[in-house]
């Protein structure tokens, strides 16, 4: 770590604010003088005195190496004092000196050790299960984590940490009693919807001035916390449960086709999070309009409607079922279960322009093997009983028709030219009132 570095983490996570305005006044007003020759004896590793025992503690050790037995502060009063002494020498020295910096460094050790005191190293089980949270025990030493309970780092070289391996809820070990807020993965699992009104603020005086969340006090001035709004459930929220995080809010995109990132509170960004890819959105009954004006979304409605005439092709196929070709569109499963749902993820491919892309080759896979690769599959395409010309036709093929009633498939033209019945269901009822007549006839 550089030493500018050092510094601001000693200016940004010191325990209690200090400037040189706030020394104490001498006998006559005036302010105290540096007492610059005591200070060497921080530095000395010797203990002349008991009185000096403050002054020494943990400053005379070596923070670069491993320390050997216990350390010497056993004390958190001392650690606290040892830590005034630490901050007040670093704004007598000399700015960007070798011995500011060392101090610097050496006064980051002592608070990390305070921390050790207060939040000492328990035998705590490694899974835990709270308001339906899978709580895991980390191994992880990384110290760049925030815990969502109490909004501050996670030192993992000295603090038990956990995260819910259900909506990955970071917290202290110390902190979990506190939590009320239930797993979101619950909430998915129970209530599988978006809130589909765009932003729908209830008023902060409707919320009693308090967090929608843990009901702490809030208001829009930020005294006594600033109050943040919520874009995808509208309500405000106070600092530690809304960290101004960003996500794309469905609502806006429904109705909007609109995909820049809003701020969300912790919850609704987690919620947002883990129904991404959940095929809960059905566009015709939500915003049917939406096809008019979006291009791209028609495209990927027809090569979906064109998959679904394809889907019985393969599934009586040895060789496709062999060759597993449904699985190409295994992260799409809703794909090959009907035309009409999407996922927010899939809205947001479509805007990219990748899921039209990666939809096509798949199509032109799938017809590949059915019209050219496969004779299985090539037997069951029709012939145009309307005009009885052309090649084979295939159902998804662009310029056929198909009959609702018993999906023969008939050139375009022909079908819609065509004023006569379908000729397949003609037959095909003719058939029938052949087979009750000769059941009369018995």
């Amino acid at each position: 770590m550089e030493y500018d570095e050092r510094l601001a983490l000693f200016r940004q996570t010191r325990l209690n604010p200090f400037d040189r305005g706030e020394e104490e006044d001498g006998p006559q007003g005036g302010k105290t003088p540096p007492q610059h020759e005591a200070r060497p004896e921080l530095f000395s590793g010797t203990r002349t005195h008991s009185s000096d025992r403050t002054m020494d503690l943990g400053l005379a050790e070596d923070h670069f190496s491993r320390p050997v037995g216990s350390f010497v502060a056993s004390d958190i009063e001392q650690l606290k004092l040892a830590i005034e002494e630490c901050k007040k020498l670093i704004l007598e020295l000399p700015e960007h000196s070798e011995r500011q910096k060392d101090t610097v460094v050496k006064l980051i050790h002592l608070r990390l050790k305070l921390q050790e005191l207060k939040d000492p190293e328990e035998d705590e089980p490694n899974l835990r299960i709270l308001l339906e949270h899978r709580f895991s025990k980390e191994k992880s030493k990384s110290v760049k984590q925030t815990c969502d309970k109490c909004s501050t780092i996670i030192w993992g070289l000295i603090q038990t940490w956990y995260t819910c391996t259900g909506c990955y809820y970071r917290c202290h070990s110390k902190c979990m009693n506190l939590i009320t807020k239930p797993c979101v993965r619950s909430k998915v699992s129970h209530q599988s919807e978006y809130e589909l009104s765009i932003c729908p603020e209830i008023g902060l005086d409707r919320q009693d001035y308090r967090c929608a969340e843990c009901r702490t006090p809030i208001s829009l001035r930020g005294v006594p916390s600033e109050a943040r709004q919520c874009d995808y459930t509208g309500q405000y929220y106070c600092s530690t449960c809304h960290w101004n995080d960003t996500a794309i809010v469905p609502a806006r995109v429904i109705h909007n086709w609109e995909f820049e990132p809003r701020k969300v509170c912790r919850s609704s960004m987690r919620y947002l999070a883990l129904m991404l890819s959940r095929p809960v959105l059905r566009l015709k009954e939500i915003n049917p309009l939406l096809f008019n004006f979006v291009e791209e979304l028609v495209e990927i409605r027809k090569l979906r409607q064109d998959i679904l005439l394809m889907k019985p092709y393969f599934i009586t196929c040895k060789e496709a079922m062999e060759a597993r070709l449904l699985l190409q569109l295994q992260d799409r499963q809703h794909f090959v279960e009907n035309d009409d749902m999407y996922s927010l993820q899939d809205l947001i491919d479509i805007s990219s322009g990748r899921l039209s892309c990666s939809l096509t080759e798949i199509h032109t896979t799938f017809a590949k093997h059915i019209k050219l690769d496969c004779e299985r599959c090539q037997a069951k395409g029709f012939v145009c009983e309307l005009c009885k010309e052309g090649d084979i036709l295939f159902p998804f093929d662009s310029h056929t028709s198909v009959c609702h009633d018993c999906s023969a498939v008939f050139h375009r033209d022909c079908y819609y030219d065509n004023s006569t019945t379908c000729p397949r269901c003609a037959r095909m009822t003719e058939r029938k009132q052949d087979d009750i007549s000769d059941v009369k006839e018995a």
